[in-house]
C-alpha cells in the first residue's frame, strides 16, 4: 500500500497512471545505473540482514531519469510503504510534522525536489533525520513550549535536480548521495520493449532503437515517445511499430533524427538568428523562446549542451557550428572568438 502526498500540478493524470505501472517494482528489474544498483543493493541487504530501516539516501540527477522509480523500488525490497511529498508543498512545518508522524517503522519518506524545502521545514527535518526526534513549538510567545516526540526509524530518500542548491547540514545527514547518469541507447531500448511488453504495442527491433535513440537519454521521454509512437501506428498504420513507422510518427510529433522537439530548435534558432550566435543571457535567450530561464537552464540546455550544439561561456550562450549545421544554415565565417 502506498500513500502520496503530491504536489497538486499534474499535466496528465491518464499518463501519469500509465507511467507509474511502467516503473520496475524490483531492483533486478531496473535497467541501467550499474553502478547504483550495485551500491543499493548493498544497501539494501545489509539492512535486511540487520532488520533495521534503511540510511537516509539522496539522488541527484536531471529530470526522468528514475529517481523516484527507485524510491518505490527501495520500500518494494524492504516490503514497507512508500510515502510521497515534494519540497514545494511543503510549505511549513506543520505540513512535514502531519507527515513523519505518520510514518511507521522503516517506512520510506520520499520528497522530490528537496532543494526547494523552505529553511523552517528543513529545521524540523535535522533532528527527524538524525535523532529521530520531532521538536514541536506549542503556544507562542513567553508562554510558548517544546515538545519532542519519538519518530520511528524510517528512510528519507530526497531528490534534486540541482546538488548545488541543498544545504551543507541537510546533505550531510544523508548516508549515500548518488548521482544518476543519461543512460545508452542500448539501455533505452531495453527499457523501449519492456514499456511495449507491458502496454501490449507489437514493436520491432528497429521500431525500439528509433525510439531510443530519440529519447535524450531519459526512459521517462523513452516511454512517453512510445505512447505517441503506438497513437500513430494504430491511427495512421496496421499497429505495428517498426522503424519506419516510429520515424515517421517521431516526425509527426515534431521529434526530429536528433531527439530535438520543438522548443530545442525554437531556442537554436532564435540563438543562431536572432541572437547571431550569442553570445547571449539566459534571461533573454528564454524571453526569446517564450520559457522561463530556470525551464530552459534545466530541461532544454543540458541536451543541448550534450550534443555539442550550444555553449556556456562567461558571457552567456554560445552557438556552435553544429548549431547552424542542425538547422541547414550557414556557419558565419566572421563570428568573434566567442570564448574569450
Amino acid at each position: 500500500m502506498r500513500e502520496e502526498f503530491l504536489d497538486p500540478k499534474i499535466s496528465d493524470p491518464i499518463e501519469e497512471s500509465d507511467e507509474a505501472g511502467l516503473r520496475p517494482k524490483h531492483l533486478d528489474e531496473f535497467v541501467g545505473q550499474r553502478e547504483l544498483k550495485e551500491k543499493l543493493g548493498i544497501v539494501l541487504e545489509a539492512a535486511r540482514r540487520r532488520g533495521e530501516a534503511v540510511d537516509h539516501l539522496l539522488f541527484a540527477g536531471p529530470p526522468g531519469l528514475g529517481k523516484t522509480t527507485l524510491s518505490g523500488i527501495i520500500a518494494a525490497e524492504m516490503g514497507v510503504r512508500l510515502h510521497i511529498t515534494s519540497g514545494p508543498a511543503l510549505e511549513r512545518a506543520g505540513d512535514l510534522a502531519a507527515i513523519l508522524t505518520k510514518l511507521e517503522p522503516s517506512d520510506v519518506l520520499f520528497i522530490d525536489e528537496i532543494h526547494r524545502l523552505g529553511r523552517a521545514v528543513e529545521e524540523i527535518l535535522y533532528p527527524a533525520m538524525e535523532d529521530f526526534q520531532l521538536d514541536i513549538v506549542v503556544g507562542k510567545g513567553p508562554a510558548a513550549s517544546s515538545i519532542r516526540l519519538a519518530l520511528p526509524r524510517f528512510t528519507l530518500v530526497g531528490a534534486t535536480t540541482r546538488t548545488g542548491m541543498i544545504t551543507g547540514p541537510l546533505r550531510d545527514r544523508f548516508g549515500l548521495v548518488a548521482r544518476l547518469d543519461y543512460y545508452d541507447d542500448d539501455e533505452l531500448t531495453s527499457i523501449v520493449r519492456r514499456a511495449a511488453t507491458i502496454l501490449n504495442v507489437t514493436i520491432d527491433d528497429d521500431g525500439c532503437h528509433e525510439i531510443a535513440r530519440r529519447s535524450r537519454g531519459t526512459p521517462r521521454i523513452a516511454n512517453r515517445l512510445l505512447r505517441r509512437v503506438r497513437d500513430f501506428a494504430e491511427v495512421r498504420e496496421s499497429g505495428r511499430i517498426t522503424g519506419s513507422v516510429a520515424d515517421e510518427g517521431l516526425a509527426v510529433f515534431g521529434v526530429d533524427q536528433r531527439g530535438l522537439d520543438k522548443v530545442d530548435r525554437a531556442l537554436l534558432r532564435a540563438l543562431c538568428v536572432q541572437f547571431n550566435g550569442g553570445p547571449v543571457g539566459l534571461t533573454t535567450l528564454a524571453i526569446g523562446v517564450g520559457e522561463q530561464p530556470e525551464t530552459v537552464e534545466d530541461v532544454y540546455e543540458p541536451f543541448l549542451i550534450q550534443l555539442g550544439l550550444i555553449a556556456r561561456t562567461p558571457r552567456g550562450r554560445v552557438a556552435m557550428p553544429a548549431a547552424w549545421n542542425h538547422l541547414g544554415l550557414e556557419v558565419p565565417s566572421n563570428q568573434p572568438d566567442l570564448f574569450s
